[in-house]
């Protein structure tokens, strides 16, 4: 008995537009049917999950693939933000940054990250970790239901 893949909704945060070219291929590649929403800052990406301005209609991810370095408000900000939100808390987040550093590691897990990958420079390397944790998201776990 083969389990049909459900899709979700994934927002990517997200400024270097290399890596959002690279996970966006990554999707198509593993011909990912799941709708990916990119914005490039902190500030937008409160914007977006609260569904104000320009995000007025923005869908109501399932996940959040959330880099660390982002200009206006950093993903630290944001990941305190959204779990300080009841109305935001639940959506799980996958840290996914550059940074290999042991208190980025150690604070996002206080922040209540669910998951923290470091991205790989090679493009292969990051195709394969995108995959995963869209795997490991959409196949293994369940995600809580979100009213549309």
């Amino acid at each position: 008995m083969t389990q049909q893949r459900k899709t979700i909704d994934v927002l990517l945060v997200e400024d270097d537009p290399g890596d959002v070219l690279m996970t966006r291929e990554a999707f198509e590649d593993h011909k990912v049917n799941n709708r990916l929403s990119v914005v490039p800052d902190g500030v937008s990406a409160m914007e977006f999950l609260r569904k104000e301005g320009q995000y007025a209609d923005a869908p109501t991810p399932d996940l959040i693939l959330l880099d660390l370095n982002l200009p206006r408000m950093d993903g630290r900000e944001v990941l305190a933000a959204l779990k300080e939100d009841p109305a935001l808390r639940s959506i799980p987040v996958v840290v996914l940054t550059t940074s290999e550093a042991e208190e980025d590691v150690v604070r996002s897990y206080s922040l209540h990250a669910n998951a923290y990958v470091t991205k790989p420079v090679d493009f292969d390397r990051f195709i394969n970790v995108v995959r995963q944790v869209d795997e490991f998201f959409v196949e293994v776990v369940r995600l809580p239901e979100r009213p549309y």
